[in-house]
């Protein structure tokens, strides 16, 4: 049985994922990572909660948020978010510009791709940067 919480993709196959197939994944990954920052600060309101979180989940606010992790990343990283920036999405949200929505789609895909490596203290690590100095 695949455990698919702990997963450990070989790069090779890594390949044969798509970059949106990537943000796809890295998507979800961000979300949850978000959703757990807010609930452990301490806001106890589901409406709060669902506030909190649209405001970190959006293409604006994750452009925003990667620009703070850029010169944290390595040459692998910045490979798969550049990947993920070029890949050609099929539709733009209102509320987001094309280099807004670019960004955030490299963001995830870069997620994504860290999540299929098993490379969880990573995430961390990034998801750490990018939110210092945010306030729930």
């Amino acid at each position: 049985m695949t455990d698919y919480l702990h997963l450990s993709v070989p790069n090779g196959d890594m390949m044969n994922i798509s970059s949106l197939g990537l943000a796809h994944l890295g998507d979800a990954v961000f979300e949850v990572l978000v959703r757990s920052w807010v609930c452990m600060g301490g806001t106890a309101k589901i409406k709060d909660l669902h506030k909190q979180t649209v405001r970190y989940v959006t293409a604006p606010a994750q452009a925003q948020l990667a620009e703070k992790i850029l010169p944290m990343l390595t040459q692998e990283e910045t490979d798969v978010f550049r990947r993920g920036r070029n890949a050609a999405p099929h539709s733009i949200p209102k509320a987001a510009s094309r280099g807004q929505y670019q960004t955030a789609t490299a963001l995830e895909a870069l997620f994504g791709w860290l999540w299929l490596r098993g490379a969880h203290d990573r995430i961390n690590e990034l998801f750490a940067g990018m939110m210092e100095g945010e306030e729930v």
